[in-house]
């Protein structure tokens, strides 16, 4: 039997519907004509606990605009703050022409001059309230989610609003609650997530004993070496995971914290599909060498999407990537993003060297347009192709001088199961 989905585009007729009948909720609060901030997530939260029978949920609170009130109300501070500002110069000039006179009323002056100070930046500081759903908003929603027990499928979004160490434990913490809690989808990008706080929402997250298919998207906040290491020893202990997604692109991770994050992955012993997007970061060949390796543990995986755009990888760490993937030995899809990095011609070799080892390997894309690859790499790129006699389906993304280059499509070509070969530029 199909279930109905019931949607809801504002909180108020969601809160004086009937909740018990709902099963699959969608709630888009998206570009509201009214602004969403922490009391709005209190209701909400009391609501969706209502929602008895709710199994699936998808909850959007990304993007909210400024109602009209707001602006009213930004409107009167920036006049009431004009008219303040027009005030203190008038009783500068007053006070100069006192001075001058000899008229000592200093202390009477300041005193005007403090207690209009205090009236703007009051003025200035309520207006500054008006609207993200910060720390406390967020720990109140994973207060709320965990107490919707029968809860199994669950998309988030949080973008842009002030979530930092306090929200994520919270939000973390209220959802390890749910236990029958099987799919998870979380969007925190552009928030400021840093410090300890990914450790502690993945830690809470742990809690969810059959969660097996995560999304977690953190591009653009601030997370560092430390942060992701208490990442990968938080998903080491999700024995059940299948399916992983993982965005971190734009952060500020290194080397060190690499190796952190796929030691912890090697422990998902059921993990199958991975999507790590770690582009916009500052992986070197050291960090390479640790992502091989990691990966190279992930004995089931079999479907890998690898995102590493904009790093700084160069020949000898492309020599440690292939050889950890050359250890994945079930993996038959691969898509490996390695745009605007500066591998040449022999990293090329490298790397293709690792995956003529990956003995069930079908289905190869690879991204290696802006790099320093010329004629000779394109010709090594089909040599070392070639040898990967497993692969059904190819797809190339090169730069346009290479356009002309017809070694790279004759030597693919002889590859002897090859069907399909498509090599954009």
């Amino acid at each position: 039997m199909i279930q109905q989905i019931q949607y809801f585009k504002n909180l108020e007729e969601f809160l004086s519907s009937s909740h018990q009948s709902f099963q699959v909720l969608d709630i888009d609060l998206q570009n509201n004509n009214k602004q969403i901030g922490n009391e709005d997530v209190l209701s909400l939260g009391a609501g969706l606990v209502k929602c008895t029978n709710l199994s699936n949920l998808t909850l959007n609170l990304q993007n909210n605009q400024i109602d009209d009130r707001i602006e009213q109300k930004y409107s009167h501070i920036q006049m009431h703050s004009e008219y303040i500002l027009k005030l203190i110069i008038f009783y500068f000039i007053l006070f100069y022409f006192i001075f001058f006179f000899h008229y000592n009323f200093l202390y009477i002056f300041l005193y005007i001059i403090m207690y209009l100070l205090s009236v703007f930046i009051f003025s200035f500081s309520f207006y500054m309230l008006y609207i993200q759903i910060d720390d406390k908003g967020a720990s109140c929603l994973g207060y709320y989610l965990g107490l919707c027990t029968n809860l199994s499928n669950f998309t988030l979004y949080l973008k842009s609003s002030k979530i930092g160490v306090i929200g994520a434990s919270g939000l973390g913490h209220g959802l390890g609650k749910s236990t029958s809690l099987s799919n998870l989808t979380l969007d925190l990008c552009g928030n400021k997530i840093g410090n300890l706080a990914v450790s502690n929402l993945v830690s809470g997250l742990g809690k969810c004993s059959n969660l097996s298919n995560l999304t977690l998207y953190l591009y653009g906040n601030q997370i560092g070496d430390e942060d992701i290491s208490g990442l990968g020893f938080g998903l080491g202990n999700y024995t059940n995971l299948s399916n992983l997604t993982l965005g971190l692109s734009g952060n500020q991770i290194g080397d060190v914290s690499v190796s952190g994050l796929v030691s912890g992955l090697g422990k998902c012993t059921n993990l199958s599909n991975l999507t790590l997007d770690l582009s916009a970061n500052q992986i070197y060949r050291e960090g390479l060498s640790y992502l091989g390796s990691g990966l190279g543990n992930c004995n089931n995986l079999s479907n890998l999407t690898l995102d590493l755009c904009g790093n700084q990888i160069q020949t000898e760490g492309l020599s440690y990537l292939g050889s950890g993937l050359g250890n994945c030995n079930n993996l038959s899809n691969l898509t490996l993003n390695l745009q605007m990095n500066k591998i040449g011609a022999k990293g090329v070799s490298f790397l293709c060297s690792g995956l003529e080892k990956c003995a069930n390997l079908q289905n190869l894309t690879l991204y290696l347009s802006y790099n320093q690859i010329y004629e000779k790499g394109a010709s090594d790129l089909g040599s070392g192709l070639r040898k990967c006699t497993k692969i059904l389906n190819l797809t190339l993304y090169l730069d346009r001088h290479l356009q002309s280059s017809q070694l790279l499509k004759v030597k693919c070509l002889k590859s002897k199961r090859l069907v399909a070969l498509k090599i954009n530029y």
